[in-house]
């Protein structure tokens, strides 16, 4: 038996082969400052069957706007605690979740600033690359003028716009559609 991957599983499934240490469900350890949520959601193919061994990867700014990497040359602080990576697989429902911080407004291609948001990539088995997609927060007064939710027909953005869980303060719903009605939109990123 080998381990080597077929062409219908380039990318996976084997993401618990030395990737488990990856795992990551809190963005935002005790102390760092911003409003703390907690996103989940399900990751369901074009029939809305759950799809139990995808991966989340989740990367974002802290409260002040900033991120936690060299080439983010703002002069905006960080703090000890968090690192805005965070990486979480489904269950066998296809559930996943984790909880982070509401980033602050980082600056776009034509420095006007965008709206807080999470940068995401999805992983799973069948994928020849990972998929790019982001989530927004919903009532933001920034996502009406974001470059890049901009670019997003009017009728598909809610795709991309997390929902406020009812009687739950700070807990968000954000699903991921691979295909058909419902489906999330994926940014071409070129890689």
């Amino acid at each position: 038996m080998t381990l080597r991957a077929t062409t219908s599983q380039t990318v996976g499934p084997f993401f618990t082969i030395g990737l488990t240490r990856m795992n990551r469900s809190e963005l935002a350890g005790t102390g760092v400052s911003g409003e703390r949520v907690t996103i989940e959601g399900h990751v369901v193919d074009g029939d809305g069957i759950p799809i139990p061994d995808a991966v989340i990867e989740i990367w974002q700014a802290n409260a002040h706007g900033k991120y936690a990497h060299a080439e983010d040359w703002q002069d905006k602080p960080l703090e000890a605690g968090f690192q805005g990576y965070g990486r979480v697989p489904t269950d066998d429902s296809g559930r996943f979740s984790f909880t982070t911080i509401k980033p602050g407004a980082v600056p776009g291609p034509d420095g006007k600033m965008q709206a807080p948001h999470l940068a995401v990539s999805v992983f799973m088995r069948g994928l020849l690359k990972r998929l790019v997609t982001r989530i927004y927060f919903p009532d933001e007064a920034g996502n009406a003028g974001d470059f890049v939710l901009n670019l997003v027909e009017a009728s598909r953005r809610g795709t991309l716009i997390a929902r406020a869980v009812a009687g739950r303060p700070g807990a968000l719903e954000w699903n991921v559609v691979m295909q058909g009605e419902g489906e999330t939109v994926f940014f071409d990123c070129g890689m």
